[in-house]
């Protein structure tokens, strides 16, 4: 056995004889004959649930490697997207809250395929009473309360269509919120372009599904808009046409293109969208124009409406009639506004990595404002904006801005919506959380419909950075791992990662965003170490910068740029909902003689398995951390060393900065004159084996 032999190897070393002798000999040899037949058995011999055939048998992804996506992980040399360029023209009207529009879609078919006919999204059809949300929303409700109004969904007036230089008009079919033009001719491959005209309308709902609405204020009601027009589905090498019904919870899928629209209001409104206001001093006073030029070069926070000024006539252009705001923004996925009597404005300067200076915004009602509130959403605003874009990848516009109004947080290219009630701390969390999304997924543009890890997941990751280094760690809590707490939740928890949002148990979902989060910080501080992991994610983000990643393309991107097979942990922390559960479960001494080493033992109680990290304390206080990789683990799950103690081992923990979710954490410990086999009946009493 294991054991004897290096107790044999310990005696051998300490003899003062040249020559070992010949029963020395014969008792090594057959030690070690017995050792190789017991590794031999070892090697084959699992624990409880553990299976190492399970976790390190080959994976076979269902995209392979081609000329579309590589195997490494990077868009393929023929790779292909599709585009959508909006041209949009639409007016809110107060008096029956509601938005009529009409949109030019300029669609590019730059895939290898001729397509018959076209998918549009319908997202406001979400609200009316007979959706698939709405029947599919428990009886007593949850976060998104989508139960649909009398008034709810588009109105569509007319479609319209342009291909090589005819033009007709066609019947869409509608089913639930999608949209299907059936051509009269097929789109021609490989760049093939055709227009689409939609004339349309919608009610504004009062609570849209926490990603829109409207909020009533002292001065006013402010308008949140967003999934406003009628947008063209996905198209893509791995599904085709994208066409999963909007739900409630399952977020969105949207192709890249120039966006041009136009938003006319009530003229004592103050409208902010994503990208540039084109036209300023056709809707702002020249007091406000001067003000933000100012913020524009300013680090600190400038008023361009201060609480003295809202609702007052001279802060308007004019009371009567309505205003046109035109907006632009490049290279987008999506767009959303939100317009108000009651915002206060303020600005300041954002520095880019580059050099390039953009400016941040926020709009809020007096209700929100205060030191502890609102009055610090911009400072929020700039520094995460400045923090993502050094780290990751440079912000790509020109303004951001964050709303106060009646969604919890909801992300855009370029506005965000956060809830007007959030103070100091909560504040801070929803507004980087919120802006962090437009590096996931409005940069590194995913399907969040079907693969909500891909963008909740990887921003929440991101934002416990952008905590630690804004304002020297002012709402940053080291001591907070939150293993623990997941760990908790997996004992329950029955939907892997990889399920859609819409199969995902409503009590599990936030593990979207913090199994997610935690399994990239264990890849990042467990696994591979930071140098590597950075290195490898960023690549990530730089090969699918405004680009459509798989989640099997980010496996291999980290797989190939960290040059290690990580298919172990995409398998057990994305594709099941495996448990990890490692134990100290032997300590013993080379000859019964602590100073001579001490065998220990290790074992994988669970299907999940990692490194393992070991806090070894000797009993003159000597401390030593000591890593064992995965690999151990690799031909069962029972592993025994030797470690150099000088003395009695005082105690021996796993994981102990507690990064790793560990299910039981009470057998991660051994100290000495404690039975560590009651450790382990306890262990196996406490999961219900």
């Amino acid at each position: 056995m294991p054991a004897l032999l290096f107790q044999l190897l310990a005696a051998q070393s300490e003899l003062s004889m040249p020559l070992l002798n010949y029963s020395f000999f014969c008792a090594l040899a057959g030690c070690i004959a017995f050792s190789i037949g017991s590794c031999k058995a070892q090697k084959l011999a699992d624990t409880s649930a553990y299976n190492h055939q399970d976790l390190f048998g080959p994976i076979n992804w269902p995209v392979p490697g081609n000329e579309i996506r590589s195997a490494n992980g990077s868009p393929g040399a023929h790779y292909w997207q599709n585009k959508a360029d909006y041209t949009i023209h639409a007016t809110l009207s107060e008096k029956d809250t509601s938005i009529s529009g009409n949109v030019i879609i300029n669609y590019t078919n730059n895939s290898p395929d001729k397509l018959e006919y076209l998918w549009l999204q319908l997202d406001q059809n979400l609200f009316r009473p007979d959706s698939r949300g709405a029947a599919t929303t428990p009886i007593n409700g949850d976060r998104f309360n989508v139960k649909g109004f009398g008034r709810g969904g588009y109105r569509i007036s007319s479609v319209t269509v342009t291909y090589q230089n005819k033009k007709y008009t066609l019947n869409p079919i509608v089913t639930d919120t999608r949209m299907q033009l059936r051509l009269n001719e097929r789109l021609e491959a490989n760049g093939g372009r055709i227009s689409i005209e939609i004339n349309y309308g919608f009610a504004i709902p009062f609570y849209g599904a926490d990603r829109m609405g409207r909020l009533k204020t002292r001065n006013g009601y402010i308008y949140e808009i967003a999934q406003w027009y009628p947008r063209v589905c996905v198209y893509d090498d791995a599904e085709g046409w994208n066409t999963l019904p909007y739900m409630g919870l399952g977020e969105f899928y949207c192709e890249y293109g120039d966006f041009d629209y136009y938003i006319t209001a009530p003229a004592d409104m103050l409208v902010f969208g994503s990208g540039d206001l084109l036209n300023p001093a056709e809707v702002l006073t020249a007091k406000q124009i001067t003000r933000l030029k100012e913020a524009s070069k300013s680090d600190q926070t400038v008023m361009i409406i201060n609480k003295d000024e809202v609702a007052k006539p001279e802060t308007h252009l004019k009371q009567n009639g309505t205003l046109t705001w035109h907006f632009n923004i490049k290279n987008s996925r999506d767009i959303a506004w939100a317009a108000s009597k009651a915002f206060l404005w303020d600005a300041a300067k954002v520095d880019l990595p580059s050099g390039r200076n953009i400016i941040a915004q926020s709009a809020y009602p007096i209700e929100s404002s205060g030191e502890n509130a609102w009055g610090r959403s911009t400072e929020y605003l700039k520094h995460s904006i400045e923090i993502y874009s050094k780290a990751y990848l440079e912000y790509p516009w020109n303004s951001a801005v964050s709303i106060s109004g009646v969604a919890l947080g909801m992300e855009y290219p370029g506005i965000i919506f956060c809830l007007h009630n959030l103070k100091n701390e909560n504040l801070w969390a929803d507004v980087t959380h919120e802006i962090g999304h437009n590096w996931f997924p409005m940069i590194v543009g995913s399907n969040e419909r079907k693969y909500m890890w891909q963008d909740e997941g990887f921003n929440t990751f991101i934002n416990q950075y952008a905590a630690e280094q804004f304002n020297k760690g002012e709402y940053f809590h080291p001591e907070n791992r939150p293993a623990k707490a997941i760990a908790r939740e997996m004992k329950t928890n029955t939907d892997p990662l990889m399920t859609p949002p819409e199969a995902m148990d409503l009590d599990d979902y936030g593990l979207y965003y913090n199994k997610t989060s935690l399994c990239l910080d264990m890849l990042r501080n467990v696994v591979l170490g930071p140098e590597r992991f950075d290195y490898a994610f960023k690549i990530y983000i730089s090969r699918w910068a405004m680009k459509h990643p798989l989640p099997y393309d980010f496996f291999r991107t980290m797989n190939d740029a960290a040059g290690e097979d990580l298919n172990w942990f995409w398998k057990e922390w994305f594709l099941t909902t495996w448990k990890l559960d490692q134990a100290v479960t032997s300590v013993k001494y080379v000859f019964g003689t602590p100073s001579k080493g001490s065998i220990i033992t290790i074992e994988n109680l669970e299907k999940a398995a990692m490194p393992v990290d070991l806090k070894i304390v000797q009993a003159d206080g000597k401390t030593e951390m000591l890593r064992l990789p995965v690999e151990i683990w690799q031909r069962g799950g029972s592993w025994t060393f030797k470690y150099p103690s000088a003395g009695k081992i005082q105690s021996i923990e796993i994981d102990p900065d507690h990064q790793l979710p560990d299910v039981n954490r009470g057998n991660n410990i051994y100290k000495e004159g404690i039975k560590l086999n009651t450790q382990i009946f306890n262990k196996k009493r406490a999961v219900g084996r």
